[in-house]
């Protein structure tokens, strides 16, 4: 809550931003819902079996598998240097994109009523 609040101002004042968790436990659990209700902070509930719709999936891990594709690491530190690396290439027009592909797949999963669908169809 204090990055959206340090870093999208406007957002904040206007109580205009939302949350999207997967379906991650951690996600689901219930002291985070608690903790979100609490704060009223607006949760974008995320289909079943739907990791097409997780910006994660979709934009970001696509992006550090080909930069990282066929690279060997030997300590845990290379890797997370390495990682940052890639993540700090990535300019805020790729961020408005990939929040833009995730508008029309949501749009589109819940045009086929939350059911999985294949293809980029509509993406």
């Amino acid at each position: 809550m204090e990055k959206v609040q340090r870093h999208r101002p406007q957002l904040w004042r206007e109580q205009t931003w939302l949350l999207h968790h997967d379906n991650a436990p951690s996600h689901t659990a219930v002291l985070t819902h608690q903790f979100l209700v609490k704060n009223k902070i607006v949760v974008i509930p995320h289909p079943l079996y739907s990791p097409d719709v997780a910006p994660c999936d979709f934009f970001l891990f696509p992006k550090m598998k080909l930069k990282l594709k066929g690279r060997r690491f030997d300590t845990t530190e290379e890797i997370q240097t390495e990682t940052q690396k890639v993540l700090d290439t990535l300019m805020e027009k790729d961020f408005q994109e990939a929040f833009q592909k995730w508008r029309r797949w949501w749009d589109r999963c819940l045009h086929v009523g939350g059911n999985y669908f294949k293809g980029d169809g509509g993406r």
